[in-house]
């Protein structure tokens, strides 16, 4: 090191052990040109040399030499350098200053490098994510300016042209790699949802099952000979690729957006459904999508019926023409066949009423009255409770053969039809039949707080099978069809209101509970004096009229409520591996349990219903919450990953759980497209009046029939 500039420069070079020279060196370069004390410089040194014996004429050495190196200005200092591993004379070069960096940083506390890490780290992420932004801001001007070079030179005598618009239903062909990706995800369906918001979008047009059926095996699963559609993860059109590209856009895009584009997938969606229809199953009563053929159920186009007004609503004129010539061509009901009385009722009966309300054409109307006066046999019965099949050639009626009993839910779910077709043909015994049922049904004793058991015989009209209450099936449109022939009537059926009052307090006191260990509200089941955690999908239609109630002026807890069972019906999608829910769940109640739902395994299938989607769409058109659109585009993102089948027509699966092999069933209910898709698009609708509910009230098979003026 450089000595004081009082005093020449001496060196003495020595060698000893590496951990004192380190040691000394250290001390010397933290004080850079510190000039030390002769006197206690050696004693230090020789304090820690004279332990090694072969280093004692080492320090006999230098105290002789020290003489020669003591300045007379400054007597009693030295300038000594020692020459070996780790030592050296001070410079300034780069590795010394990295050097003196690294033990400043050592310098600092943790809390302060941290800090600086952090802060690096931060910049870094600002950088990359910048840097895509960036760089296309200077493509875009890059580009203008040589289009902008090249029309001043050229001058075209063409003129500009814009470039086609892309088309919201072309697919990106050939499949792109991330939908491929896709359909091999596992894992819980609401992590899976939400990384497909940022998947390239899917296609979205009728085409796509026409090319797939001409050889391409992309983006298909084979499950036992048929093909599912995988990649057909529905994400709205490029508008909302757009929307998805930067989250900021994403967030100030309006809603009213991100609607419309849904309402397109929906439209796509029911197209699709549609030609499978029209391919393998036109005029027959269901689509089976994978074996590309139908099954009958009473031979009378159910599907093509159920989905008239569906069509009309969302402006698919072309399909509805083609729907309508079959209806004035082809059908007809003078067949020796048996039918349901309730499934007749309010899938044809309220098919052709609401379609006839929604176009004026008395093509519909008549069809209505005919099919409605041939159900009329099924009253024919000592008690006046209806049997449940009728012969609409033969006009007989019968019970079923194994049982004199019919539920209760069908012979108290017809009734907004009937009294409709009484009021527009002026003829008062469609309404005096179901009349007389209510009227038989509110006296008879057997209920539980207004809860009622879910079987009636027909020739004693008494309850049976007493001690089970639940508001799932054989029971739960009995209480829908209480407030909404209240509503159907202008509300001055006072009695009905009571009836739906004192049920739903009914449903408080027996069969409301909570779940462990989220406390989701759900309701259960009531037999024989024993409470089951048991809930079927279908009772999730009471989010739904909770909400119409409320909206109609019956109690504001009613609106509480039904927002607590809205999220408990959404959380039976969201706790399913596929999004969909299985048709029956049981709740947790105990403590210490570890998740809300278990799904036995003969109760995992989904059968495409509607029920929570048309409760999505009531909360929605009442409360305007944007979260119960996106809860309902979730849903109809599952239904076309799982469900869609490529070759036209969507099925129904047995398993919810595994999304592998979802197990499809091969069948396409009716209620899908009168009912399921219906209720999407009617829920991704700005519009209010698209089917006001102030004006119209549904029936129970989706089918809006109009709400009588207070004159009626």
């Amino acid at each position: 090191m450089m000595a004081s500039s009082h005093a020449p420069v001496h060196s003495c070079t020595v060698n000893p052990p590496r951990r004192y020279c380190e040691s000394v060196t250290w001390s010397l370069q933290r004080g850079y040109t510190r000039v030390y004390s002769y006197e206690s410089w050696f004693n230090v040194l020789s304090t820690q040399l004279s332990s090694h014996s072969h280093y004692s004429s080492l320090c006999l050495f230098i105290q002789g030499r020290v003489a020669d190196m003591i300045s007379p200005s400054r007597e009693g200092y030295v300038s000594i350098t020692f020459a070996g591993q780790g030592a050296g004379s001070y410079n300034n070069s780069k590795q010394w200053r990295r050097q003196s960096c690294w033990r400043k940083w050592k310098q600092l506390s943790r809390l302060q490098r941290s800090l600086i890490l952090f802060i690096l780290v931060l910049l870094f992420i600002c950088g990359i994510s910048s840097y895509p932004t960036v760089t296309e801001h200077l493509r875009g001007l890059t580009s203008r300016e040589q289009e902008k070079d090249s029309n001043s030179v050229l001058r075209p005598v063409i003129p500009h042209v814009l470039p086609e618009p892309v088309k919201q239903v072309q697919p990106p062909l050939p499949e792109q790699p991330s939908q491929k990706k896709l359909s091999n995800k596992r894992g819980p369906p609401a992590l899976q949802n939400r990384l497909q918001k940022k998947e390239k979008t899917s296609d979205l047009q009728d085409k796509a099952a026409d090319i797939k059926k001409d050889g391409e095996e992309e983006g298909v699963i084979s499950w036992r000979g048929a093909v599912i559609d995988t990649h057909q993860v529905t994400e709205g059109t490029n508008v909302e690729k757009n929307k998805e590209a930067s989250p900021a856009n994403r967030e100030a895009n309006s809603t009213k957006e991100s609607g419309t584009n849904w309402l397109e997938a929906v439209r796509e969606a029911f197209r699709h459904a549609w030609k499978g229809y029209k391919d393998f199953a036109w005029g027959h009563d269901e689509l089976r999508p994978i074996s590309k053929s139908y099954s009958e159920w009473f031979g009378l186009g159910l599907t093509l019926i159920d989905a008239l007004d569906t069509m009309w609503i969302m402006g698919l004129k072309e399909e509805f023409e083609e729907a309508k010539v079959w209806v004035a061509t082809e059908l007809t009901f003078n067949k020796n066949i048996d039918v349901n009385l309730f499934e007749s009722t309010i899938r044809i009966l309220g098919g052709l009423l609401s379609t006839y309300h929604l176009t004026g054409d008395t093509l519909f109307l008549d069809k209505a009255k005919d099919i409605g006066s041939r159900l009329m046999p099924a009253f024919n019965t000592p008690s006046k409770i209806p049997y449940s099949d009728v012969n609409i050639g033969k006009g007989t009626a019968h019970p079923p053969r194994w049982t004199s009993d019919s539920t209760v839910a069908e012979v108290t779910s017809i009734q907004l039809e009937f009294r409709e077709l009484s009021r527009l043909t002026q003829d008062p015994q469609y309404e005096a039949a179901v009349a007389e049922v209510m009227k038989q049904v509110h006296k008879l004793d057997g209920k539980l707080d207004g809860l009622v058991p879910m079987f009636i015989n027909t020739n004693s009209g008494q309850f049976t099978h007493q001690g089970i209450y639940t508001l799932g099936a054989r029971a739960d449109s009995y209480y829908e069809y209480l407030l909404k022939q209240w509503i159907q009537g202008g509300k001055k059926e006072n009695q009905l209101m009571e009836e739906y009052l004192q049920t739903i307090e009914g449903v408080k006191k027996n069969l409301l509970q909570k779940s462990s260990p989220n406390g989701l509200t759900f309701v259960g089941e009531i037999s024989h004096g024993q409470f089951s955690p048991k809930m079927d999908h279908l009772v999730c239609f009471l989010p739904g009229t909770l909400a119409l109630g409320a909206h109609n002026g019956l109690p504001a807890d009613h609106m509480d409520l039904a927002k607590q069972l809205m999220e408990t019906c959404y959380q039976m999608y969201v706790h399913m591996e596929t999004g969909l829910s299985p048709e029956i769940v049981h709740f947790n109640m105990h403590q210490g349990s570890t998740q809300d739902i278990e799904v036995k395994l003969a109760d995992r299938h989904n059968l495409l219903r509607p029920e929570t989607v048309e409760s999505l769409f009531y909360l929605y058109r009442f409360t305007k919450d944007h979260k119960y659109r996106v809860w309902g585009w979730e849903i109809l993102k599952s239904f076309n990953k799982y469900t869609r089948v490529s070759s036209g027509g969507y099925t129904s699966i047995n398993n919810v759980r595994d999304v592998d092999y979802p197990s499809p069933r091969d069948k396409m209910e009716s209620f899908f497209l009168g009912e399921t898709l219906k209720y999407l698009y009617l829920l991704f609708s700005d519009d209010p009046n698209l089917i006001s509910l102030d004006q119209y009230v549904f029936n129970t098979e989706a089918h809006p029939l109009p709400i009588w003026p207070s004159t009626a």
